[in-house]
């Protein structure tokens, strides 16, 4: 504690409260998975028993190591059963992403993306930004087990856990200003949509502007983040969240309704097969995008927009709000909005299906 005199003689303290008040604004941190923690985690990922000392051995490590890290497990809230005598078990086997599993899915489309999977990261985008800045080629990939600043659209955090979800980013090299890329997202979101089909997902829908829903629940989003110049040529980094198993903890940590692609795929998908499949179907609509621009893709998008036709309310950053039926989207973009004063475009805010069950009861659904 500091402190420092006043003119009177008397002392005051100095900094204490600008360090509650640090310790209180900082955004939350989730903890980070060390080297050693996901080595063990792999090892453990099959759910059979394993003893402290076989993986001592098998890494090459002492058991003390071992405990201390596998002690990391806990605040990533996986369950992990400890019985004398016979080891370790995690309660559930997890399927955890591994490079040379998704090149194998990606067949002879691999050559097209350098793939790196890491334990756990800040945030992919975040880091493939960094690279991007670097030089990093076209094609990259980063797709992370645990990222400790997950985020969304407009700063919101993204909760996920180890094997409960893919999160990656790919990076996309264009020739073209950052206006061109206006309708990027949306054209993101028709080849999720096209990769969900693939895997026997054939009634997901887009929510404007960058949500996956299945059956009026958010089961994917998408967070794109530009580099280079206005006018060309650019950088996009496309970062995917997809919620593939949610254990009921993590449901309880999500402010909206969520749903994941075991429950609408009615089986459990390998996740590597699940990311070298998105990365197929983004190649081949980022090509034509680049090449055509969206509007090739807008009747498409369009066609599976979850509110197209129906009465919304839009609320936009300025804290304005606005009712009307939507029309569909522009070519750049932008949701056109048909209203009692005239058609509106909205290129950002937030949509809510706007029903009147009787006069005396609205509710907005979001």
């Amino acid at each position: 504690m500091q402190f420092t005199h006043r003119r009177d003689g008397t002392r005051k303290r100095r900094n204490f409260l600008r360090v509650k008040l640090a310790v209180y604004l900082l955004p939350d941190r989730a903890p980070r998975m060390n080297p050693l923690t996901f080595s063990l985690l792999r090892l453990l990922s099959d759910g059979e028993f394993h003893s402290g000392e076989t993986m001592a051995r098998a890494l090459a490590v002492s058991r003390a190591s071992v405990c201390n890290a596998l002690q990391g497990l806990d605040p990533l809230e996986l369950k992990l059963f400890r019985i004398r005598g016979r080891g370790y078990r995690l309660a559930q086997p997890l399927i955890l992403l591994d490079t040379a599993q998704v090149v194998r899915y990606l067949g002879a489309g691999a050559s097209r993306f350098a793939i790196e999977v890491l334990a756990s990261t800040e945030s992919t985008n975040t880091l493939l930004l960094q690279r991007a800045a670097q030089g990093a080629v076209s094609g990259s990939v980063i797709a992370a087990e645990w990222q400790t600043q997950g985020r969304g659209r407009r700063g919101r955090v993204w909760h996920a856990m180890p094997g409960a979800a893919l999160t990656f980013s790919l990076l996309w090299r264009f020739q073209h200003g950052a206006s061109f890329l206006s309708g990027l997202s949306l054209a993101v979101g028709v080849a999720v949509i096209r990769a969900l089909k693939v895997l026997g997902i054939a009634d997901a829908g887009l929510k404007w502007p960058n949500d996956i829903w299945w059956q009026g629940s958010k089961l994917a989003g998408i967070l794109i983040e530009m580099h280079g110049d206005m006018l060309g040529p650019s950088a996009a980094v496309i970062g995917i969240g997809l919620n593939c198993r949610m254990p009921d903890l993590l449901r309880g940590k999500i402010d909206q309704p969520a749903t994941d692609l075991e429950t609408a795929s009615g089986s459990s998908l390998d996740r590597n097969c699940v990311l070298a499949v998105l990365l197929l179907e983004l190649e081949r609509v980022i090509e034509a995008f680049a090449r055509d621009g969206f509007h090739p893709l807008r009747v498409e998008w369009q066609r599976h927009h979850v509110f197209q036709g129906r009465t919304v309310r839009v609320a936009t950053p300025d804290g304005a709000c606005t009712t009307g039926m939507v029309k569909g989207v522009a070519e750049d973009g932008a949701l056109l909005l048909e209203t009692d004063t005239g058609d509106k475009r909205f290129f950002g805010g937030e949509v809510s299906l706007f029903r009147v069950p009787d006069l005396d009861d609205r509710e907005y659904v979001k």
